[in-house]
């Protein structure tokens, strides 16, 4: 993976088609994808439903939306240009924020002419006569490529109703939140500040630990610049992609006091330390996460006056850090306060909502506002949004009735000359670094394509088999792919979907790269090339 992507000559084999890569999604993925193609010299249009570049920044601005990786490493670093003149006002980047660095990343990469908005993909089907895709959206319009790459996002399909957008007041109002996920945790500690009364309904207690939030003022800004390349380096030497690594030691093996040290060291620090850089057997083995999940429950004791509150704010499904860990800022306090109350619907069941309340097992609450934070159709969701055909009619949907198969999490078999970004099987952590990484290795690839005048290239199974088992051979060891979340595929509000699926890749960043350019190395083996 040597070569410049910018030295190279495109064959003039494109007359009859729209572009030469079409991209589905203009949220961070489509967005480097774009400069990316851009730069191999091809033809690339971007096709989004919403009106606007941003993906899950765009769409999602509910009360309190911000990151809880630290902005400095939630960023692309393709561009010292970028890294130079980008100033993070907070440690952790407001959606709005993040929604303005986005767009003067296309901006000042001149690519928003690339995009093409508020058209939403319906199918999508490959031509095996023409080696083409043809995307026709809901308008009936269709639109043709030699490369699909999908960009769809993780988590851009929400569990919703079906409700029109829009931003109310909520101001003196009395409110109501379902959902204790990391979107209902935000959005609760942001309308507490307003509301007259907030009733939040809890299906399921999540594990929280303070974010620490700051303001970063220009001294800072340059200090955190002359310590880039040393951010960077930790990132993408970190199994996540985040800038902590995992503690050489082992909780069972430490005294009490050792073991604690770290723990209260950690809570005290920002970010997402106290989950990803605690001591590496935490997430493995189950009496060492038992010890660390309790040290959290006391600490969740201590911050809530009410014993009975306290105890349901604990979780009892799953141990600290076995679903993805959202940060708050004073979000146990909260419960102490007068307006705020806590109904937990394993107790009380909702039994209906009507225009003006909600009512359980055993009380009415009359509300003025109530907000869904009930998650997302995570990973396949997208996926099951738009109708892919490919070689002989091939169903994308039939293929994973089952669970998703496929070849690096990159490319399925039967799908010619499409490629997924940040789809299911592909390593996660810190998005942008991985998409980064996805991005460069596709763009590569497709450079090798056009450089070996090969217009055709499709995984093969032996491919599909190796990678797939490997993908469930990586879920033998973490706790993280035995508890029902939807990084295991998991939700009940979805028919189908109420039983685990291997849908992620539960490996690490490091090992998912080196997999990657040893196929990449050998010449791409086990895709067929023509």
């Amino acid at each position: 993976m040597g070569e410049s992507i910018e030295d190279l000559t495109i064959p003039k084999d494109r007359v009859t088609l729209d572009a030469d890569v079409l991209v589905i999604g203009a949220g961070l993925a489509g967005i480097y994808t774009a400069i990316s193609m851009k730069r191999l010299g091809l033809r690339v249009k971007v096709i989004e439903r919403a009106p606007e570049v941003g993906g899950v920044w765009y769409w999602n601005k509910y009360p309190g939306a911000r990151f809880d990786s630290e902005s400095y490493t939630y960023m692309f670093t393709f561009s010292k240009e970028l890294l130079d003149e980008w100033n993070w006002k907070e440690h952790f980047s407001a959606q709005a924020d993040t929604l303005k660095y986005i767009n003067y990343i296309v901006d000042r990469f001149d690519i928003r002419s690339n995009f093409q908005l508020e058209t939403e993909v319906k199918s999508a089907r490959y031509n095996s006569a023409t080696r083409s895709w043809t995307l026709t959206d809901s308008n009936k319009r269709t639109y043709t490529s030699k490369f699909l790459i999908n960009c769809l996002g993780p988590l851009t399909t929400p569990t919703l109703p079906d409700i029109p957008d829009g931003h109310v007041s909520l101001t003196g109002k009395r409110v109501g939140v379902i959902g204790t996920g990391a979107t209902g945790i935000q959005t609760i500690q942001e309308v507490a500040k307003t509301a007259k009364k907030l009733t939040v309904f809890q299906r399921t207690a999540n594990w929280t630990a303070p974010l620490r939030n700051s303001n970063i003022d220009q001294a800072e800004m340059e200090s955190i610049r002359e310590r880039y390349p040393d951010i960077i380096r930790a990132c993408k030497s970190s199994p996540m992609g985040f800038m902590y690594q995992p503690d050489p030691r082992e909780a069972l093996k430490l005294s009490r006091e050792e073991r604690e040290a770290l723990w209260e060291g950690q809570y005290n620090q920002r970010g997402l330390v106290k989950w990803v850089g605690n001591f590496k057997d935490t997430f493995t083995s189950q009496e060492a996460n038992d010890l660390y999940s309790e040290w959290m429950s006391k600490k969740i004791r201590a911050r809530v006056s009410d014993p009975n509150v306290a105890k349901k704010l604990i979780p009892k499904s799953h141990g600290f850090g076995t679903r993805r860990v959202p940060l708050e800022n004073g979000y146990y306090e909260l419960f102490n306060e007068p307006h705020v109350k806590l109904v937990d619907l394993y107790d009380t069941p909702i039994e209906r909502i009507t225009e003006t309340s909600v009512k359980t097992t055993t009380e009415n609450f009359e509300l003025d506002v109530l907000i869904y934070a009930t998650g997302f159709d995570a990973l396949t969701g997208s996926y099951e949004e738009i109708e892919y055909f490919g070689e002989e009619g091939l169903s994308l949907k039939k293929c994973w009735e089952r669970g998703p198969r496929t070849y690096l999490g990159f490319a399925v078999p039967g799908f010619p000359n499409m490629f997924n970004i940040l789809g299911p099987h592909q390593a996660t952590g810190n998005i942008p670094h991985v998409i980064e990484y996805a991005v460069e290795w596709v763009s590569t690839f497709i450079k090798y394509l056009q450089k070996h005048d090969l217009t055709y290239v499709n995984p093969n199974a032996e491919g599909e088999e190796k990678w797939t088992q490997h993908v469930y051979d990586c879920t033998k060891t973490p706790l993280s792919a035995k508890v029902n979340s939807w990084m295991t595929g998991y939700n009940s509000n979805r028919p189908g979907k109420s039983q685990r699926r291997v849908i992620r890749y539960f490996g690490n960043n490091i090992e998912f790269r080196r997999r990657c350019e040893e196929v990449a190395a050998n010449g791409y083996e086990n895709f067929d090339m023509k």
